[in-house]
């Protein structure tokens, strides 16, 4: 391997004198809004989805982890990846991962939803995987909200590139992740950071009163706080607790 370190000085230099070309928007535009020159502050949403314990499910049948682990990425990508709202959906490791453009309250309800259908999800998994003597999965569901500034990065004559959310609401949602449905933490799957719980709470008591007050506990996990809670989405949830027959 040969690095061509002078044009690398170039390149870096070229980069350093570029002129500051980033602008607040209401949201995030989609990839034909990103050069390599500019970027974006906006408000945003980001879903984690992490499996629990997963190196004891990696020490299952290899055969019985590929197939677990297809169905988890398969359906819950397609539950994350729905909406116009959609500006990254992603795979790290054993998680599954969104990033969303969320100008208004009413789009962070919207996200909300997507991480109960995945709680759902879980539920619906399980019963098939019991079906077929496969031991339960568990997962954690971080969901978190901020401001970030939104950069397209790489090289542009490599076709390698991604756009990178520099902000809390993606590193928040990766951290909450791992708290939940976790033991010594909480038992709930759900965990959003107080700006998200406090987005959606206006909705969420619209929709269902005083009863949602219920649904959501504040905790604080290693001093981070947070809001848990374990919906699930209706009429998915009765329909697997009726057997899925139909």
């Amino acid at each position: 391997m040969r690095y061509d370190y002078r044009k690398g000085r170039e390149r870096v230099n070229e980069i350093l004198e570029q002129p500051n070309k980033n602008a607040v928007r209401n949201e995030v535009p989609n990839n034909k809004g990103f050069s390599f020159e500019n970027g974006y502050h906006c408000r945003i949403a980001s879903i984690f989805v992490d499996i629990r314990d997963s190196t004891t499910l990696f020490e299952r049948k290899k055969s019985t982890v590929s197939k677990v682990i297809r169905c988890f990425t398969s359906e819950v990508i397609k539950i994350l990846n729905t909406g116009s709202s959609v500006r990254e959906i992603g795979i790290r490791g054993d998680c599954v991962f969104g990033v969303f453009s969320t100008p208004d309250d009413e789009d962070i309800y919207g996200i909300m939803e997507r991480a109960t259908y995945v709680n759902t999800l879980m539920n619906m998994l399980n019963a098939l995987f019991e079906k077929k003597g496969i031991a339960p999965l568990k997962a954690g569901i971080g969901v978190a909200t901020s401001q970030a500034l939104v950069v397209k990065a790489g090289r542009k004559d490599s076709g390698i590139n991604s756009k990178v959310w520099i902000g809390d609401a993606v590193v928040d949602a990766s951290n909450l992740s791992s708290y939940g449905n976790k033991k010594g933490y909480t038992d709930k799957p759900i965990v959003m950071s107080p700006e998200t719980y406090n987005a959606i709470k206006k909705t969420y008591f619209e929709k269902y009163g005083n009863e949602m007050k219920n649904w959501f506990t504040y905790e604080t996990f290693d001093e981070i706080p947070a809001y848990v809670c374990n919906i699930v989405m209706n009429p998915m949830g009765d329909w697997i607790n009726g057997g899925m027959d139909d």
